[in-house]
């Protein structure tokens, strides 16, 4: 009987792109040797899926499903619009928010030889992208919205507020999706990148001719703007833009918010 170790078959899955079962059997097959087991995958037509290791994931699904005070926000990448909207790709891609709900993210290593396989049937580098789980403490409210198109979801959000109502989480989930924000607070915004962008906003400035004494106030309404952009509570709110999103939330505040966009 062939000798080999579940580190080999690993590492003939991640070469190849097929499943465990066909790893383990290819190798079985071929006395062990991984060179000669990859080639015994491609005459059967199981290896393609190493060529399609490199090519770009662009497209894809995302899924998110509530289950009491728990959320879970997961994607799923291919290649084409056309498999993004197929029936088992959107089902897979559901199943895996549903785990994550029941066990946490790390359970989404249990489904990834389904992944696997749908990556052999459809012919396309599919992947597992970016998944998110909240988890509502008690009288904390956990609200979810997805937006979908063409039959699949693309843009999914899951907030956590305290001292508030389940329709003011679900209004600002609904922002959120459209807002698009990065960080909660301007405190959370990387320190690095605050000070990239304020160099280069002060030296757009000064290239424009601005007064030298003017350029503080000019440097810092403009990284106003920069900040409005990517932190949820200076934005404006997409229902009442005469309102940042601390003005509209009032009392009530943000726990934790996340999103995954398609692609993003």
């Amino acid at each position: 009987m062939a000798e080999f170790t579940a580190k080999d078959v690993q590492a003939l899955r991640q070469a190849t792109g097929v499943g465990m079962l066909d790893a383990r059997r290819a190798l079985q097959e071929n006395g062990g040797h991984e060179e000669a087991a990859t080639r015994w995958l491609r005459e059967q037509g199981l290896a393609g899926a190493v060529k399609r290791e490199g090519r770009e994931a662009s497209e894809g699904a995302v899924a998110v499903v509530r289950q009491d005070n728990v959320a879970a926000i997961v994607e799923l990448r291919c290649e084409t619009d056309f498999v993004a909207k197929s029936a088992e790709f959107v089902s897979l891609a559901d199943d895996l928010a549903a785990l994550v709900v029941a066990k946490g993210e790390s359970a989404i290593g249990e489904r990834q030889e389904d992944v696997d396989t749908l990556r052999v049937t459809l012919k396309e580098n599919i992947a597992v992208g970016q998944v998110e789980r909240l988890e509502a403490e008690e009288g904390d409210v956990l609200d979810t919205y997805l937006h979908q198109q063409d039959g699949r979801g693309k843009n999914g959000v899951a907030v956590i507020l305290r001292g508030s109502t389940q329709e003011k989480a679900h209004e600002l989930a609904v922002h959120i999706a459209f807002g698009r924000p990065q960080y909660l607070r301007r405190e959370d915004v990387p320190e690095a990148e605050v000070v990239a962008e304020r160099e280069t906003v002060e030296a757009i400035s000064r290239k424009e001719g601005k007064p030298e004494a003017a350029l503080p106030k000019i440097v810092d309404g403009r990284m106003n703007g920069w900040f409005k952009d990517r932190v949820l509570l200076e934005q404006a709110y997409v229902r009442d833009e005469k309102l940042t999103v601390a003005a509209w939330l009032g009392d009530a505040r943000v726990v934790r918010f996340a999103q995954v966009v398609v692609g993003a």
